[in-house]
């Protein structure tokens, strides 16, 4: 995962690069988490270009980061999503709490 904070924006851009499964949560949700803390962003946007595969823990992964960036005070966004992602965040009702952007 590659991370970009536009400072004039106060953006903070998650790209993610991995599938993402039980193994690779565990890593996304630190690395996003310190960065978050570490910004303090007015906007989160989550990059899922890359992406192939998501399984249930992306999906448990994606609402705790909206919930972390609402608690800093940061709108939450997600981006980029390939048709078998978004078929994903569509049955999950992912969609209806988050704002997909085309950044």
């Amino acid at each position: 995962m590659e991370s970009k904070f536009y400072e004039e924006d106060k953006l903070l851009v998650f790209k993610i690069t991995d599938e993402i499964d039980d193994c690779s949560v565990q890593k996304i949700r630190r690395r996003a988490d310190y960065e978050m803390e570490r910004y303090m962003p007015k906007r989160v946007i989550f990059d899922f270009d890359s992406v192939t595969f998501m399984d249930s823990a992306g999906i448990g992964m994606v609402i705790g980061r909206y919930k972390f960036a609402n608690m800093l005070g940061a709108k939450f966004e997600v981006s980029n999503l390939g048709s078998s992602i978004k078929r994903i965040f569509d049955m999950s009702g992912i969609l209806k709490l988050i704002p997909v952007t085309s950044n």
